[in-house]
This record gives structure tokens, sequence and C-alpha cells, in this order.
């Protein structure tokens, strides 16, 4: 039983500098970071712009076996609330998204509920006459959760009661999410263009591990970024488009003093990024409609300071990832100790040209999808490390690249782009969380 880990062997499992294997294949280890670091720390549900009218919803779970609906009700309120009946526990709502008019109502019995979850009508409801039953009853409606917030219109929640406010765990973090947003000429992004849902058969820890590593890509990606520089060199001086779309591939390929001088930021609860000044998007062309657009909303000086805060993969542990410049999140959803899912969803910047969001989508199918020419390099090695791990060769997981030379600051702690620095962020929080210690 999973409970019967104690607090002294799960704090075992992660040492300064390696961390032990079980974190990737004990399927009560599993439950228990379920139970201790989904069921504690704010996860991303969705974007406003998700649900834009009154009974609009959209449903996940917060984590693998707790289903929740996001939806907006008449006065514009967004809530997330518990996906459940309050009668005989179904679930309510089984649609990924769409609109309910005017109450959501269970398949079983027929309850139904406003769009803020409060219990609206039983049927036969004179049955209960006498009975002690009190319709007016909290307990009675769909139950929301311990909090919620949102911020720039990205909406999390939580099950723990416990947890700091959502910009204090969010932490110098933040920066990243304000960035996507004053990327807009309006100050504002809406979810555009769809969702690539792609399942991965691997623990789910591997994927995080991966955002912020700067020693993989030019081994992992080292065919596909070939193969561009060949098509590229193929294609004719006038071929400017085609040319364009190709080099989206080669940055990939960037050499190791290039990631290393990108750097690395951590901060407490887990979350980090790597570049700030610069990153392997930095070197984009900027549209010149977009650009125009820019000043005119924030003037020139401060455009360029948008420009310049350039970052690569920003993750908020454990659940959200983001791309700033590109406009793109994925969204990370466990199944069980060898499975989950991502989901990349695309951003429109409102008051940019289109063509911005064409180069968003673009990107995402290109890197992200399961039939990207990116994303498919990246699974292959994390199936072979689940694989491998099974092995009795070594029980143990090091991260030791840079140890001792990250640099604490006041809130954040900061390192070279090449070190393991993401890693020794991610496992300090994942044993506070585990341990209980993480909001003391």
């Amino acid at each position: 039983m999973a409970q019967s880990i104690s607090n002294s062997e799960i704090a075992s499992l992660v040492e300064p500098a390696r961390l032990h294997k079980r974190l990737y294949l004990d399927p009560d280890i599993f439950e228990l970071e379920m139970e201790r670091i989904w069921g504690q720390a704010w996860i991303f549900i969705g974007h406003e712009s998700q649900v834009p009218q009154t009974g609009d919803f959209f449903t996940t779970n917060i984590t693998h076996k707790i289903p929740v609906v996001m939806v907006r009700d008449k006065s514009g309120a967004v809530h997330v609330l518990h996906n459940r009946c309050a009668h005989k526990g179904a679930k309510l709502v089984e649609k990924r998204e769409g609109n309910v008019r005017g109450a959501f109502r269970c398949a079983y019995h027929g309850w139904s509920y406003r769009h803020d979850g409060s219990l609206l009508k039983i049927p036969n409801e004179s049955g209960y006459e006498g009975t002690g039953f009190d319709l007016n009853s909290p307990c009675n409606n769909m139950q929301k959760l311990a909090q919620v917030e949102s911020y720039r219109g990205f909406v999390f929640a939580t099950l723990s009661p416990e947890a700091p406010d959502l910009k204090t765990w969010l932490g110098g973090a933040v920066d990243c999410l304000d960035n996507l947003c004053d990327r807009a000429p309006e100050g504002e992004v809406e979810v555009a263009g769809g969702v690539l849902r792609y399942e991965h058969d691997c623990n789910w820890k591997f994927i995080l591990e991966n955002l912020n590593d700067t020693m993989h890509p030019m081994v992992v990606h080292q065919s596909v970024v070939q193969a561009a520089e060949d098509y590229i060199a193929s294609l004719p001086e006038s071929a400017g488009k085609k040319r364009s779309e190709a080099e989206i591939i080669l940055p990939f390929g960037s050499s190791y003093e290039n990631f290393e001088n990108t750097g690395i930021t951590g901060f407490r609860y887990g979350h980090h990024y790597d570049g700030g000044k610069s990153s392997i998007h930095a070197d984009y062309s900027v549209l010149p409609a977009y650009h125009e657009a820019m000043v005119k909303a924030y003037g020139e000086e401060r455009t360029r300071e948008i420009y310049s805060f350039n970052t690569h993969n920003t993750l908020y542990y454990p659940s959200l990832t983001i791309k700033s410049a590109v406009q793109n999140i994925r969204v990370v959803r466990p199944l069980s100790v060898n499975r989950f899912v991502v989901e990349t969803w695309s951003f429109r910047l409102k008051g940019a040209p289109d063509e911005m969001l064409q180069r968003t989508l673009l990107y995402s199918r290109l890197i992200n999808s399961s039939a990207s020419m990116v994303g498919p390099d990246d699974l292959e090695v994390y199936r072979r490390a689940q694989e491998g791990l099974e092995s009795n060769a070594s029980d143990w997981v090091e991260y030791h690249r840079q140890y001792g030379r990250d640099q604490q600051l006041e809130d954040r702690v900061v390192g070279g782009g090449t070190g393991d620095l993401d890693m020794r962020t991610q496992y300090k929080a994942w044993r506070e969380y585990m341990t209980g210690e993480i909001f003391q």
C-alpha cells in the first residue's frame, strides 16, 4: 500500500545530485505523487478564453482520478468545480467542452445545478419532505475546489486549502506568463487553433526533466536537424517561405556553447526556465506589421524590452509548460506510473496580425505533435529510459552537471544552461511536496 511508505523512506530517494529509479517505476510512489504533489500544487486547468460565453464549459482532470469542470456563469465569473453529482456521485459532464444553456443535469436521477455549482432542482422533491434533508445545504451543491485563481486569463486550481495564493506560488517565474501576454498588442491572449493531444507510454516526470535539458538536443535531434539543413540547401533563393519554415528546426542543433550561454533560472516550488536574455527563439524574425502594432500599443522602448526577454521553455511545476516567444503551451496530464498525455494549445495574440498565429500553429505541428519532426525523437528516448530503468544494473539516476556551481539569489537560483539545475530545482520541490514540508 502506498500509505506504508514513510516520509523518511521517501526523503531517502532524492539526494542532492541523484535520485532513485523508484520515482519512475513504483506505482505506489505514483499514487502518492497524485495525492501530495498534484493534490497540493496549483494545477493549470485552462484559459478563460476557452469558456467565453455564459454556460460554456471545459472539462479535464486535476489529478489522474479527479475530474473537474471549468464553467462561466451569467455574471461572467469563471468557476472550477468537481465534475460530480452531489447525489450518487455520478460524473455530470462527459464532453470535453461545450455549452450548457440552463443548468448541469445529472444523467442518473436528474439533479440539476446552476453554473456556479449551486443546486437548482431535485425531481419529485416531495419524497424528501419530513426526512431532515436540507435542500439549501452546501453539501448538496457541485463542490468547489479548495482554491481557484486566474492570472491574466490562465486559470489554476488546487485541492489544498493550505497552498499559498497563486501569485506567491508562481514567484519570479510569473515574468514568463507576463511576457507571453505582453507580446500581444492588446495585452491579452486567447486559445486558438484547437489542441494537439499526444499520449506518452512513460512516466510523467521525463518530459519535465527534458524541457530545459540542453545536453540532449544536438544528440537526440541530430538527424532531423541535418535533414532540415539538407532541405534548405536544396531550395532556390526565391523559396523564402519554405526556407523560413524549415529554419524553425535548426536551433535544435545548436552547440553546447550556445545552450550554455542561455542559462537556467530556478524557483521555489519546482518552477524554472532557460534563457531570459537569449534563447533558441531569439533570432526569429519580427514581422513588420506585428512590430508596427506593438510600437503603436507600447512605444518603441517598451516593445524592444518585451522582445528582449526571450525564454525557451518555462515550467510551472508540475502541470504547465509555456513557450512565450512562440505563444504555445503544453499541459501534462498523468494517467498512471508509465503513461501520461500532453496537450499542446496555441494562442492568438490579440491585436496582432494573423500571420503570428499561423507561425505558432506551424511551430506546434513541426515540434509538438505526435506526427512532428521533433517530439517523437524525445518520446523515443523517454521510452528507452522507462524500459532501461527496469534493469537491476543500477538503482540511481544522477544529475551532477555543474553541481555546486549554482548561484542562489534572493528569490531564485541561476546557473549555466547545460547544467542540471532544472533537475535539482524539480526534485527539491518533489521531496518537499512528498514529505509535507512544501508549505511550511
